[in-house]
């Protein structure tokens, strides 16, 4: 007894499965960006642009008064990147603390702020997580935020030296 091939039923032929795989594919993958979006924030969006915007100007002054001063800080990371120490080169009176950012360039949830106490005239130490690998922003500035001074740092690096430079 033998079958007839265009007898059997239609999930026993393979180009019934192959024509929905394509479909099937896109729903999954749909699927899974949907999951994606919801689960995961926007990082580049800010909520307070135009405060931010506003502010923009206080900033650049306090940018062109670090460099009016002459102020260059050398920030050196330990090796397991949780502790922070910054040499600052800068006119006297040193000032008695120092605060220093670290702000990861697309996911503002990552930033962290440091409060770093003097330890030595112009030596500065603080702690922190360690940040995840990449491109990072470090901005160091006064306790009292009359100056201040940033630039990037590349994680796989100990340090970087920051300069009051024109931009």
């Amino acid at each position: 007894m033998t079958t007839d091939p265009d007898l059997d039923p239609w999930y026993r032929h393979r180009w019934p499965w192959f024509l929905m795989s394509g479909p099937a594919i896109v729903v999954v993958a749909g699927i899974a960006t949907a999951i994606i979006a919801v689960r995961t924030s926007d990082g580049l969006v800010a909520e307070d642009y135009y405060k931010q915007g506003l502010a923009i100007n206080r900033v650049l002054g306090r940018e062109e008064r670090a460099q009016a001063l002459g102020v260059r800080a050398r920030v050196q990371f330990n090796e397991a990147r949780d502790a922070v120490r910054v040499q600052l080169e800068a006119p006297s009176p040193a000032p008695a603390a120092l605060r220093l950012w670290l702000l990861h360039p697309t996911r503002a949830g990552e930033d962290q702020a440091v409060a770093l106490r003097a330890v030595a005239p112009g030596l500065y130490e603080g702690s922190l997580m360690a940040p995840r690998a990449g491109a990072w922003r470090i901005r160091v500035e006064d306790g009292s935020a009359t100056w201040r001074i940033s630039g990037g740092w590349q994680s796989q690096r100990p340090g970087v030296t920051l300069d009051a430079v024109a931009r």
